[in-house]
C-alpha cells in the first residue's frame, strides 16, 4: 500500500502546483515560453532529487508568473534549460526530444551491429585502441567473424581519438579496421565492414553450469537489467535450481544497469530466504516521503521465483558495471557473502523515472506534437546498512583489471576474471595478481553503450 499512497501524494502534489499556476496565469501569460520548457521546470521541480541544491528549483523562488516566465524565456530549447536546472554533480539525467527511441531502447531494442566494444588510450604513446569485449548473435558482426579480443583502431580508414570516436562509431555502416599489438607497438591489419540494423538485444548473454572440485557450479553473462526478459531470467534460474548448483557466479562486468524491479527480482532468486525483508530504501527530495522496497518472491505478473536460497555469491565487475548492477551487490551485502572479483564499479546509487510531456507526466495523457521525456535523478538507494553514496564505486574483494590483450574467452573456466571466481570458491590455488605491464599501460575511456540514451541509467518505475 505504501507504493500506492505515495503515488498518489504525487498526484496531489502536481494538481496543488498546477493550480497555483493558473491562478498567477490569470495575472500575466506571454508567448515566448514553450510548453515544453513549462513541462521541464515543472518536473524538475517537482521529483529532482537535488532540488534543494538548486535554489532556482525551490518553491517560493519566483514571485509571480512574470518572473517565472522571464526566466524560463532566457534559454533558446528545452535542453539547454534543462543543463541549467541539472546539479553540477549529477552525471546522469537526461532529457530526450523524442521518447519513442527511448522507450525502445529501455526494451532493449536499438540499431546495433553487435559489436560491443571498450576503448583505452596507450599510456605511452596517446593512441586509442578499440577492444571486442563481445559479439552478439544473428548480427553482422557475427557474420563477418568478429570476435572478443579483437583490437582496432580506425573506422573507414580514419584513426580514432578521444575527440571523434563518438562521432565516427556512429554511422549505420562503416569499415572497423584491424590492428595488433606488438611490444608497444600498432600495427595495422585488414578491415572489416559492419552494418547497423534494428536489434533486440537479450541481456541474458550466456549460461552455463560447472563442475568444479566436485562442485556444481553456475555461470551467468548478464548484460543488461531489462524488464521484458524477466521471465527469460527466470528459466535460466529454475534450470539452476533443477541442477541443484551449489554456487554461483554473475558476471556482470558489461551491465551498465537499467530496472530496479528486475535487480530486485535476480536478488531473490539468488536468495529466497529474504522475502519480505528490506532490499533497499528509496530516499527521495523534500516532497515524498522514502519508501521500502521489500524483497519478493515473485515477479510482476505472479509467477514464482525460482529462487536459489545461496548464502554466498561471487560476481564479475569492471569500470562499466552500474546503476541496477551495482544495486544488487550493494543491496545484497547486509545478507549474504558477495564476493566481488574484477574492478571498481561506475559509482551510480540513484534512480530515475520517465517523465513525459504531458499534464501529469504520464504516457497515456500524451498530446500529439508533444514528444519530449526525462529521465532525472529521482532518489537515491540505501541498503539495510544504511550504505550509500559510492560515488567511486564499489571496492572488489579481489581486484583484478581485465587485460585486453590477454581477456580470454567467455564462459571458459580459464577466462582470468573467471578463474579468479573459481579459485577463490574452491581454494584450488593461491590468489595471484594477473596485472601485467600492459593492463597498466592503457587507460578506459569509452564503450559501446555509452552511446545509448539509457546509458547507466537505474529506472525505478
Amino acid at each position: 500500500m505504501q507504493k500506492k499512497s505515495s503515488w498518489l501524494l504525487i498526484l496531489v502534489i502536481f494538481l496543488t502546483l498546477a493550480s497555483c499556476r493558473d491562478d498567477l496565469d490569470d495575472q500575466i501569460r506571454t508567448h515566448s515560453v514553450s510548453d515544453t520548457q513549462n513541462f521541464v521546470y515543472d518536473a524538475m521541480q517537482l521529483f529532482y532529487l537535488y532540488k534543494a541544491e538548486k535554489e532556482v528549483l525551490g518553491d517560493n523562488f519566483f514571485q509571480n508568473i512574470g518572473e517565472r516566465e522571464a526566466y524560463l524565456s532566457r534559454f533558446d530549447s528545452p535542453e539547454s534549460l534543462f543543463e541549467d536546472l541539472v546539479y553540477s554533480k549529477d552525471r546522469f539525467s537526461i532529457i530526450v526530444s523524442d521518447f519513442h527511441e527511448l522507450e525502445n531502447q529501455l526494451d532493449g531494442i536499438s540499431l546495433n551491429n553487435g559489436m560491443d566494444y571498450g576503448l583505452v588510450r596507450i599510456s605511452e604513446s596517446g593512441e586509442v585502441l578499440g577492444y571486442v569485449r563481445y559479439v552478439l548473435p544473428g548480427t553482422s558482426a557475427e557474420e563477418a567473424g568478429l570476435q572478443r579480443g579483437m583490437l582496432f583502431n580506425r573506422i573507414d580508414g580514419v584513426k580514432i581519438d578521444e575527440h571523434n570516436y563518438r562521432d565516427i562509431l556512429s554511422p549505420t555502416r562503416y569499415k572497423l579496421g584491424l590492428v595488433t599489438y606488438q611490444n608497444g607497438r600498432l600495427e595495422e591489419g585488414g578491415e572489416i565492414e559492419l552494418q547497423k540494423k534494428e536489434y533486440t538485444e537479450n541481456p541474458i548473454y550466456m549460461d552455463t553450469i560447472y563442475t568444479v572440485s566436485n562442485r556444481k557450479v553456475g555461470y551467468l553473462v548478464y548484460n543488461a537489467f531489462t524488464q521484458s526478459f524477466d521471465q527469460d531470467l527466470n528459466d535460466v534460474f529454475g534450470k539452476f535450481k533443477a541442477e541443484h548448483i551449489q554456487s554461483l557466479v554473475i558476471d556482470l562486468r558489461y551491465n551498465g544497469g537499467g530496472s530496479v524491479e528486475t535487480s530486485k527480482n535476480l536478488a531473490g532468486m539468488v536468495t529466497g530466504q529474504f522475502t519480505g525483508k528490506l532490499f533497499v530504501k528509496e530516499v527521495f527530495n523534500d516532497n515524498f516521503p522514502d519508501e521500502d522496497l521489500l524483497f519478493s518472491n515473485q515477479l510482476k505478473g505472479g509467477q514464482p521465483l525460482n529462487s536459489l536460497n545461496l548464502d554466498k555469491v561471487y560476481v564479475l565487475t569492471t569500470k562499466s558495471t552500474a546503476s541496477a548492477s551495482e544495486l544488487l551487490v550493494n543491496a545484497l551485502r547486509p545478507y549474504i557473502d558477495v564476493v566481488q572479483v574484477g574492478d571498481y564499479t561506475t559509482g551510480k546509487f540513484q534512480g530515475s523515472i520517465m517523465l513525459y510531456e504531458s499534464p501529469d507526466f504520464s504516457r497515456s495523457a500524451v498530446q500529439p506534437g508533444h514528444s519530449y521525456a526525462l529521465l532525472p535523478l529521482i532518489l537515491k538507494t540505501v541498503n539495510a546498512d544504511g550504505y550509500t553514496d559510492y560515488t567511486d564505486g564499489l571496492t572488489p574483494d579481489i581486484k583484478q583489471e581485465e587485460d585486453i590483450l590477454h581477456l580470454g574467452e567467455l564462459g571458459r573456466t580459464d577466462e582470468p576474471l573467471l578463474q579468479l571466481a573459481l579459485q577463490d570458491m574452491t581454494g584450488a590455488a593461491p590468489l595471484l595478481s594477473r596485472q601485467t605491464r600492459a593492463v597498466n599501460n592503457f587507460e578506459f575511456i569509452g564503450e559501446r553503450k555509452e552511446g545509448q540514451l539509457t546509458y547507466r541509467q537505474m529506472i525505478a518505475r
